[in-house]
């Protein structure tokens, strides 16, 4: 029997999924967790891709899920707290390319991505180790020049900056 994967209608077998990552582009939110301090919280990726590099927390919006219902779900995934859309400020769509997927190291990926931006004090110590073996908060201008930071993390840099100066 096939693996599945959930989606938000039901379970995909790993060769549907497997076409859908093959073939069209995923769609996803990001967030830019700040904390009083103006530092970024980075998590050191555990799967593909990305896989190594410092990265914000988000994920992969599943079929009939709400932007809103994801974002709840994402944050409690990722931050063991839920957070709301309505109190994020959303800094842009971006395109992330891949070379790599989740699911092989020779099968591309392509996300839309919905990228917000919110403050929150986490203590890094308890967050979920699922995506992120381990955290960090970050001052801004080490997220622009450390080459560990993923290049995908460094490009939410100008739109956070120009939320501040709103």
């Amino acid at each position: 029997m096939k693996e599945s994967r959930q989606n938000g209608d039901g379970w995909l077998s790993d060769d549907a999924f497997h076409q859908t990552v093959a073939n069209t582009p995923l769609v996803s939110l990001d967030f830019v967790v700040t904390n009083t301090q103006g530092e970024w919280l980075l998590g050191r990726r555990v799967n593909r891709p990305a896989q190594g590099s410092w990265f914000v927390p988000g994920g992969r919006v599943r079929k009939g899920e709400t932007l809103e219902n994801a974002a709840h779900r994402l944050t409690q995934e990722e931050l063991g707290h839920p957070g709301d859309l309505k109190d994020m400020d959303f800094l842009g769509v971006y395109q992330h390319f891949y070379a790599d997927s989740m699911l092989a190291p020779d099968l591309s990926t392509h996300y839309v991505v919905l990228a917000y931006q919110f403050v929150a004090e986490l203590d890094i110590e308890t967050l979920p180790r699922q995506q992120h073996r381990c955290y960090r908060w970050w001052m801004p201008q080490a997220v622009a020049c450390d080459e560990a930071v993923h290049v995908n993390t460094r490009a939410y840099l100008p739109a956070v900056a120009f939320q501040k100066t709103e």
